[in-house]
């Protein structure tokens, strides 16, 4: 090898030495080879073939023929997700940021299903994009999945609820668990699929009928395989916790119960784990105090309510239950910030200037007593004088109402003014009946204490980040990396087709993008142009490493202010406590890292489970307005037809182009819109129309809208505005 032997006696090789040898090599290795390199005794070789097997697995390394190893990005190997489309192609989604993905298609998916991790070679390059084929699977990702299950003449298979997932799986007999045919039912892959073969499983649970509303949390539970129940161990030590702190536990933390402070929260929120306070001063300056549940004092490190909380990584909310991070006992009342009763919390106290201007900051453990458990719309009609009973009632808190809604506008401004980008998307919020059956879908409602609490907590984030920065700690840190050049000028072609100018720029500011949005605030198609923009971007994820945080403007930002319901605040906190007792913390970078990209993926599973149980109860409820009318706006143009948002409900169907018949339609991708060969009429974002229910497959989950005509004049709302 043209080097010296490396021995490393009684010292384990690293995994970046291990890869930092094959860089500079530049070729596959054999095994020999690199052993002869690192000259490791007997019984280190052995453990050094086991590192060498475990970064085989994660892909960071691939064995070749002749007992070679190499590295995938010199051998046009990219290791990545398989995303399946129902049409049966699929695409793996490479890991390493920035790369294109692959498309891969039927015959090259090989024994793949969707979800797996795998390894794909690039085998050509085309204008649309690259090509290629699996030829590695890493590790599977589905190890149960949920389907009808169907009897055929002399056997059983379960169709899969997911259309991604392609292929149908075989029950044996004796493994379908007393199962009827139609049923929606849970099965264990027992096999996998091979190129001659289906998967097989058996069947775990009986989920009921498809028609059932109650069916709809169990399917989304069991698809996404989120954990719902906790362990006996998990519970006994949640219960085993004082409701009350005690005069011990009290001691040497700050004493906050004698200021005014209270919790404001959703009408149905029952895990409380912010509390607020503020505090005019002579010269006219404001002292804020954002108090966070010490979750990190009760839970420790290691025990099982620990594992457990790390493995769900967060709390998912659905529209009639949340799946919590840890028990009731601990996240509805030890750390709850109940009202008139003592709880330990741990506060960042900032002070600003009468401009708003950050002055000082201060983080320590401490003790409060929340005066009143508020809502969102109680302070808002306090503070609008909607209500003068609510005033009264609440006299003692409203100095302090109004002085956080003044201090929270001077902070949103400023944080505007820096660039942030405000993605003011009105959400869904489903309202069940007793039944468990969508009542009615409404546009949530977005007020001045919502703003109130955003800009309190990005202000305390931010300033446990800056702190745990210039300190030197390790942390975690929230990041959100600048949208890639390619994705930024597609979006720069769509705005200029709306009529809206954009600098042609390599690397553009969040204020030259947040421009764009002030521009659209209140028109047809503001809506559309954040969603777009939504779409350029990188999804935030944690790191251990500070890489700022493009969305909001922000060179430092971390989650802290809610380690109930988010494992990374809890991380922070436990780091935090430990820079400010001037002690290292054991925990290494590396490790750090790793929880970071555990804790990313929970994160975007449970928004996926969110999304995809909102959008289940839009399709249970449009099953009933077939063959109603409504008023809406094209959200949406694609080759196959248009979007429609309806105007009355938060629902969104399609009008399919096979459904128009007065012309034959064209998809022009660089004007965004549909324009009839014969008479020239077109269809594009923004548009009003009047649409018919025409189909619902709930299933499938598609909403078909038949088309009545165009409206003569725009009948959009305006998206809620932040008072």
């Amino acid at each position: 090898m043209g080097r010296k032997e490396k021995k490393i006696s009684g010292q384990e090789i690293t995994a970046q030495e291990i890869l930092r040898l094959m860089e500079e090599e530049d070729r596959p290795l054999l095994l020999r080879e690199v052993l002869q390199h690192f000259g490791l005794g007997k019984e280190e070789r052995r453990v050094f073939r086991e590192q060498l097997r475990d970064l085989a697995e994660e892909g960071k390394v691939v064995k070749i023929r002749g007992n070679r190893y190499g590295l995938p990005q010199k051998m046009s190997l990219v290791v990545g997700k398989v995303k399946c489309h129902p049409d049966g192609f699929g695409f793996v989604i490479p890991e390493a940021e920035g790369e294109q993905d692959i498309f891969i298609n039927p015959r090259n998916l090989k024994e793949a299903m969707h979800g797996d991790r795998v390894i794909a070679r690039v085998e050509s390059i085309r204008r649309k994009g690259r090509e290629g084929k699996v030829i590695r699977i890493l590790e599977r990702g589905f190890r149960k999945v949920v389907g009808k299950f169907m009897r055929g003449k002399n056997y059983a298979y379960l169709i899969p609820e997911d259309e991604r997932v392609l292929q149908e799986v075989y029950i044996p007999e004796g493994q379908a668990k007393r199962a009827r045919p139609s049923q929606i039912v849970v099965a264990e892959i027992t096999q996998y699929p091979t190129e001659r073969a289906r998967p097989e499983g058996r069947v775990t649970h009986i989920l009921g009928y498809p028609d059932d509303p109650e069916i709809e949390p169990q399917i989304i539970i069991h698809k996404h395989d989120l954990p719902h129940r906790f362990s006996a161990d998990a519970l006994k030590e949640a219960r085993n916790f004082f409701s009350v702190p005690s005069a011990e536990d009290c001691r040497e933390r700050v004493d906050l119960r004698g200021v005014p402070t209270f919790t404001i929260d959703g009408e149905k929120a029952k895990d409380f784990d912010d509390a607020v306070s503020i505090e005019k001063e002579r010269d006219g300056g404001m002292r804020l105090y954002v108090s966070i549940s010490d979750v990190s004092h009760y839970v420790k490190e290691g025990t099982v309510l620990d594992e457990e909380a790390y493995g769900r990584g967060t709390s998912v909310y659905f529209p009639d239950r949340a799946i919590p991070m840890f028990p009731p006992e601990l996240s509805n009342e030890v750390c709850c910030l109940h009202p008139g009763v003592d709880r330990l919390t741990l506060t960042a106290e900032v002070r600003y200037d009468v401009r708003g201007e950050e002055r000082e900051v201060r983080f320590y453990p401490s003790v409060i007593r929340s005066r009143a458990r508020l809502t969102y719309t109680i302070v808002k009609k306090i503070l609008s004088g909607e209500d003068d009973r609510l005033k009264d009632k609440f006299k003692d808190l409203v100095p302090s109402m109004e002085a956080m809604a003044s201090l929270s506008q001077m902070l949103r401004e400023k944080r505007l003014k820096r660039g942030a980008l405000d993605f003011d998307l009105p959400e869904p919020e489903v309202i069940l009946n007793l039944q468990g059956e969508t009542e009615e879908i409404i546009r949530a409602e977005r007020n001045v204490a919502h703003q109130v609490i955003e800009e309190f907590m990005i202000a305390a984030n931010e300033a446990v980040a800056r702190f745990m920065e210039k300190r030197g700690a390790v942390s975690i840190f929230r990041i959100h990396e600048p949208p890639s050049g390619e994705a930024i000028d597609e979006f720069r072609k769509f705005v200029s087709h709306l009529g809206y100018a954009m600098k042609k720029e390599d690397a553009p500011s969040p204020k030259d993008l947040q421009r764009i949005l002030s521009e659209a605030k209140g028109k047809p198609e503001e809506k559309l142009i954040h969603n777009i923009l939504l779409r350029s971007m990188k999804w935030a994820k944690y790191s251990a490493k500070n890489a700022g945080h493009f969305g909001l403007a922000s060179m430092a930002y971390t989650h802290f202010t809610s380690p109930i319901r988010r494992y990374p605040d809890l991380i922070v906190h436990r780091l935090l406590k430990a820079a400010l007792r001037k002690r290292e913390e054991k925990i290494t970078e590396e490790v750090l890292a790793g929880k970071a990209v555990h804790l990313s993926r929970r994160e975007r599973v449970a928004m996926e489970a969110e999304r995809e149980i909102v959008d289940r109860y839009r399709v249970r409820f449009m099953k009933g307005k077939i063959g109603e009318e409504f008023d809406g706006i094209i959200s949406g143009v694609a080759a196959f037809g248009f979007f429609v948002e309806l105007l009355d409900i938060f629902v969104e169907g399609m009008v399919r182009l096979t459904d128009l018949h007065d012309d034959y339609y064209h998809y022009h991708e660089e004007r965004y819109c549909l324009v009839g060969e014969r008479t020239h009429k077109s269809y594009r974002v923004g548009d009003p129309v009047r649409v018919r229910v025409e189909r619902v497959d709930v299933e499938r989950r598609h909403i078909d809208f038949g088309l009545i005509g165009r409206q003569r004049r725009c009948m959009v709302q305006p998206a809620p505005q932040i008072e």
